[in-house]
């Protein structure tokens, strides 16, 4: 494959017509397909897959999956979604584009592309993806972002969610919560200040603005309590910490020969309407 085929998304995976011939599109024995040994997916979903097994008994395979010869054997490079579906539905023979690829990391990234147009990668998966094309094979940030047409800012967010911890992680790969979120919990500067803004985030259903929300207090808390304790009671800033807990922002506890305030911040109307709901015990408001 040429060089210029880089960067070019989706289509550099389908051979364009004028560049076909009657070879270009094979029909391929399934058991003569290994599978990607770069597949940038990990994660694939049983009922969309059986879903698609029913759609190939019914219509066949209508996109030809994407292979590379290896000494009259095949190497699998977009698709294996069809081809596991494919071997499941009973076929013999798959359509395949057969393509010339230079090296692993030009399969990689071709793989990824397909993946990532398709949106079949969860964020985890494709910052993974990205830190393999980045450093295993080289490419700088900017390259890999050309490479998959996205902004260099985006991958660059996307990588930096390999920080987080195993537990968040996994979290993000099930859905639980968003890259958001996770970009969110980022703010903390520990794993443990993480892992608490991630438990508060599932606990109170945050939003991801409500997450960023707390993750500024949390912060900028830290730094006000540093210059209060010395001045604020022990008993009142353990009741204040449990204020925070419970209603998950920023609430400031003052007291005074029995007297004092209790100021509890919101951020939004629904913000307003998870606070009223928790101190009113009203859960349909």
């Amino acid at each position: 494959m040429s060089s210029n085929r880089l960067g070019r998304g989706l289509e550099a995976l389908i051979i364009p017509r004028e560049e076909t011939s009657s070879t270009d599109t094979l029909k391929i024995n399934v058991n003569n397909i290994s599978p990607n040994p770069h597949q940038p997916r990990q994660q694939f979903d049983e009922t969309a897959l059986q879903e698609l097994v029913a759609s190939i008994k019914e219509k066949g395979i209508l996109t030809p999956i994407t292979v590379r010869d290896d000494a009259g054997n095949y190497i699998l490079i977009a698709g294996e979604r069809r081809l596991r579906a494919a071997k499941l539905a009973g076929l013999v023979d798959i359509p395949a584009y057969v393509i010339e690829v230079e090296n692993d990391a030009e399969m990689m990234e071709m793989a990824l592309i397909e993946n990532i147009q398709r949106e079949n990668l969860n964020p985890i998966e494709e910052a993974e993806a990205f830190a393999v094309l980045n450093s295993k094979y080289g490419l700088s940030q900017e390259a890999v972002a050309i490479s998959v047409g996205k902004k260099r800012v985006t991958v660059t967010n996307s990588l930096r969610l390999l920080n987080l911890p195993s537990e968040i992680k996994e979290s993000i790969k099930m859905g639980e919560i968003s890259a958001g979120h996770g970009r969110a919990i980022l703010m903390m500067k520990t794993t443990r200040a993480m892992v608490k803004l991630w438990q508060q985030t599932l606990k109170k259903n945050l939003s991801v603005r409500g997450a960023e929300t707390l993750a500024k207090f949390y912060t900028s808390y830290k730094s006000e309590i540093s210059q209060r304790k010395k001045e604020i009671d022990p008993r009142i800033k353990h009741l204040e910490d449990e204020l925070i807990s419970a209603l998950g922002t920023k609430v400031k506890l003052t007291y005074q020969k029995g007297s004092g305030k209790i100021i509890v911040n919101y951020f939004s109307d629904d913000d307003f309407e998870r606070i009223f709901s928790l101190l009113t015990g009203n859960r349909d408001s």
